[in-house]
């Protein structure tokens, strides 16, 4: 048996401020942006690098869901990360040494999705 998390659906209160946010500040791939029909419309996008992507839209989930908490982002070079992502506008915090050569910096979306950029030293 095999089980593949290969899609997070994410909450937005503004699918265009969203999809601007992640592909625009974060560096995300646009995979679709569809409108089925019903009112409906799906935007996936894949971080680089990544088996997994996120999709926000209207017509997905709840509107009035939380906002998903502490997805983590795994990079290999954290420092060029948070840097690369300040320079684009995003509000990503110091970098927290846990010691053991796990580090970690965070961000958030417009609607309170939170994100970890994790790197472990190896």
């Amino acid at each position: 048996m095999q089980m593949r998390l290969e899609l997070v659906p994410l909450r937005s209160t503004d699918v265009d401020r969203s999809k601007a946010f992640y592909l625009e500040q974060v560096g995300f791939t646009l995979d679709h942006d569809v409108e089925p029909g019903n009112g409906m419309r799906v935007v996936q996008l894949t971080p680089p690098g990544s088996a997994c992507s996120v999709v926000v839209g209207v017509g997905i989930g709840d509107p009035d869901a939380a906002p998903v908490v502490g997805l983590h982002l795994v990079v290999d070079d954290l420092e060029a990360v948070r840097d690369a992502l300040r320079g684009r506008g995003v509000d990503v915090s110091d970098i927290q040494d846990l010691g053991g050569g796990v580090r970690y910096a965070y961000f958030s979306d417009p609607d309170g999705n939170s994100w970890a950029l994790q790197h472990i030293a190896r």
